[in-house]
């Protein structure tokens, strides 16, 4: 008997678009998977889940572009359980999909959307990345999953082990791009790409708010001739944020800050700094001035950082500092104040900093406060959005008081000092 083909013949590009859906109905989907669509609340589908499923749903190759909020992970989830569930006689075995993405938050994040979406399917899935034990997620891969998400680091350490085997590999998607090539994972995705079922045999998705030539050129010999989807193409940044733009001396920087996150309304605020150093600085002033802030750095312990951002997303932290590590990827309810504290060097990184708000259609604001030592990044942001962000002069009243308590990190700098001038005594 000859071999069902999953996939189309992909020798030249479709060759008549397929039109936008207005409705999920419209999509012929699963039942399963219709539940688990109104149980998240989903009643239209958004712009890219429009322009993206017709084409994923009949098989196709695809790069999507969109922007950050607008449901790209329902997009590519709702693609992958309607594939699976059309076989379901593979399932329990090895791993049919797997989803690659630069950031543990990321990960977390998506496993967990596709646990509630999913939750009638029946198909399981698991987040595999670094930080947690090592064995557990060793055990889970090896008694058999469905759907894979992980950061490159863990999957190949998994695959070089043979712990992951990713020889029944139907569906692939590369989420978030452009952030796996900024961040030097290009060798690393390229040698997971190597590692699958010919691209003849398998469905490729990849996703991102900002589409590249390099993401193209470093992907595009994996893929089938992918189709091309945009929604919104013409306006980089979501129409529902209000950008702002503080002009502040390098002194009255912080007590800027200060004054802003006192008169904001909004019991979730992110607020982004460059350095670590910086987001650090920015926890422990904030904190010594009685709010209550936490830092996101990348040497937090994983457990601490998924700690941190659940106690965040219920609302017991009101101020999450980071630096662009948690402005890829996150998708936190209600946040509807972003401050960037420092001026992003690269303008893409503008655009991911805003976009945590706003997000799914609700309105928000971003705040960047540029002194005279970054103020020159400006022009290539505004450049890049085809816009001039609205700008003022702090003044003097809109500034807050800080507190003359010497910061933890001084307390201890000066005692360990006075302790060496004893000892040497």
């Amino acid at each position: 008997m000859p071999k069902t083909k999953t996939t189309p013949d992909y020798d030249i590009p479709p060759s008549h678009d397929i039109a936008p859906v207005d409705s999920f109905e419209d999509l012929d989907l699963d039942k399963r998977v219709l539940s688990g669509i109104r149980d998240m609340g989903f009643s239209t589908p958004s712009e890219i889940q429009k322009k993206a499923l017709p084409y994923t749903l009949a098989g196709y190759d695809l790069i999507g572009q969109a922007q950050t909020g607008t449901g790209k992970t329902a997009a590519f989830l709702i693609a992958i359980f309607q594939r699976l569930l059309k076989d379901p006689k593979k399932s329990g075995t090895l791993p049919r999909a797997l989803i690659i993405t630069p950031t543990r938050e990321l990960a977390v994040q998506i496993e967990r959307e596709a646990r509630d979406l999913g939750a009638h399917t029946g198909l399981t899935v698991t987040a595999i990345f670094g930080g947690v034990d090592y064995r557990e997620q060793a055990d889970t891969l090896r008694k058999g999953v469905d759907i894979v998400v992980g950061t490159p680091g863990r999957l190949i350490d998994y695959m070089k082990q043979g712990i992951l085997k990713t020889a029944g590999v139907e569906i692939l998607v590369i989420d978030e791009a452009d952030r796996l090539l900024d961040m030097g994972f290009i060798k690393d995705l390229r040698f997971v790409l190597k590692k699958l079922p010919p691209l003849t045999d398998r469905q490729t998705l990849l996703f991102s708010a900002t589409i590249t030539f390099s993401v193209v050129e470093a992907t595009y010999h994996f893929m089938k001739i992918p189709v091309e989807v945009s929604a919104t193409p013409e306006s980089i940044t979501v129409e529902e944020v209000t950008q702002e733009l503080y002009h502040v001396s390098r002194r009255e920087k912080f007590r800027l800050l200060l004054g802003l996150i006192g008169r904001i309304d909004s019991t979730k605020i992110l607020v982004f700094a460059n350095t670590k150093s910086g987001v650090l600085m920015i926890k422990e002033r904030l904190t010594r001035n009685g709010f209550s802030a936490q830092a996101l750095s990348g040497d937090i312990p994983q457990r601490k950082r998924l700690k941190i951002l659940e106690r965040f997303m219920k609302g017991e932290i009101r101020v999450l500092i980071g630096t662009d590590v948690a402005s890829r990827g996150l998708h936190i309810e209600d946040v509807d104040c972003v401050i960037l504290y420092d001026i992003p060097q690269n303008p893409e990184d503008y655009v991911h900093r805003i976009g945590r708000t706003a997000r799914a259609g609700k309105s928000g604001v971003a705040i960047s406060l540029a002194t005279e030592d970054d103020a020159y990044y400006l022009e290539p942001i505004e450049h890049l959005i085809g816009r001039k962000i609205p700008f003022r002069v702090a003044e003097e009243s809109e500034l807050g008081e800080e507190s003359q308590m010497q910061p933890q990190h001084e307390r201890e700098r000066n005692r360990d000092r006075k302790t060496a001038r004893r000892k040497r005594w």
